[in-house]
Formats: structure tokens, sequence, C-alpha cells
């Protein structure tokens, strides 16, 4: 009799472990499906026009500070998706705007040549990822920077910047793009 207890009780324990196991899996897969960032891109500002623009530190380990516009240009209301893109010698954030996304872009790339844009994130933390200086007009609406960030915080930001666009409605479905996308 003890002999059959004693495998019950192993089975069984077996068992528990298995759904608890399986369990966390469950919970960590719908944790990042509820992961959610706020992304802001900001425009630098040459001068203070009556206390509409802020600086900034760009980058934690050596600041730059950035005197950008208090209100953003462009938000994760335009987004459409994200990616963590690799580059040479490390990986970059590349975003894609909707159609009124895209042309905000455009219109800011072509008129600021030589201005940074300076990328904000709000996630569990909010911080500047960087200021990429404009050097060429963007009409297609992809915003790549590299950020200052591990993978692992790019890869969190980008899965909660791709939340908020299907949230939101932006984010294409099943593989097929938008026919608002460029």
């Amino acid at each position: 009799m003890k002999l059959r207890l004693g495998r019950f009780n192993h089975y069984l324990l077996g068992a528990v472990l298995a759904v608890a196991l399986a369990g966390c899996a469950t919970s960590k897969s719908s944790n990042e499906k509820k992961e959610a960032t706020a992304l802001r891109l900001y425009l630098e500002s040459d001068y203070d026009t009556g206390g509409k623009t802020d600086t900034v530190p760009i980058y934690r380990s050596s600041p730059i500070l950035v005197k950008v516009e208090k209100v953003p240009f462009l938000d994760e209301g335009s987004l459409t998706e994200a990616h963590v893109t690799d580059t040479v010698g490390g990986f970059a954030i590349q975003l894609k705007f909707n159609f009124h996304g895209a042309l905000v872009l455009e219109q800011i790339t072509t008129s600021y040549k030589g201005r940074r844009i300076a990328v904000q994130a709000v996630y569990t933390e909010g911080r500047w990822l960087g200021a990429p200086m404009i050097a060429q007009r963007i009409p297609d609406g992809y915003f790549t920077f590299t950020p200052d960030a591990t993978r692992a915080e790019a890869q969190r930001i980008v899965r909660g910047l791709n939340n908020v666009a299907a949230k939101l409605g932006n984010a294409p479905k099943n593989g097929k793009k938008k026919s608002d996308d460029l």
C-alpha cells in the first residue's frame, strides 16, 4: 500500500510541477502582450523661443545636452510597427509610420537638415534613447536610429510599441500591409 501511495505522490508532484511551469510560461507571454511603450520624437531647437524648449541629456554614459522643443512632432499614435534590426557593429531600432506620420517625418527632415531628432521612450522608465542628426530627407516613413540601450531593452521597447500600435489599430494584420502604408 505504501509503495502505490508513494508512486501516486510522485506522479501528482510531477503533474503539479508541469502545470506550474506551463502556467509561468503562459503568464510571461501574456505579460509581454500587456507591455506598452510611449514614444516621442522632438526637434532640436537652435534657440529658446519664450520657454518653448527644454534642454535634455542624451546618452547615459557621457550625456550630451540637446535643446529640444517641448512639444513632440510625432508620437506612437502614428506608428504602425517597430523592429530591432542588425547593423554593422550592433543593432538599431527601425520605426515605420503610417501615412500621416510619413508626411510629417518627410516635412521635418526636408525643412530641418542639420538638426537633431531627439527620441524619448517611456516604458518601465522614461528616458532619451538618442538624437540622430538629420542628414537627408526621409520620404518613406521609416526612421532608423541606434538607441542608447541594450539589445534586451531595445526588444522590450519595440515589443511595447508594437503592442500599442496593435491596440490603436495601426499595426498590419496577419502579415498583410494596410492600404495606407507607403
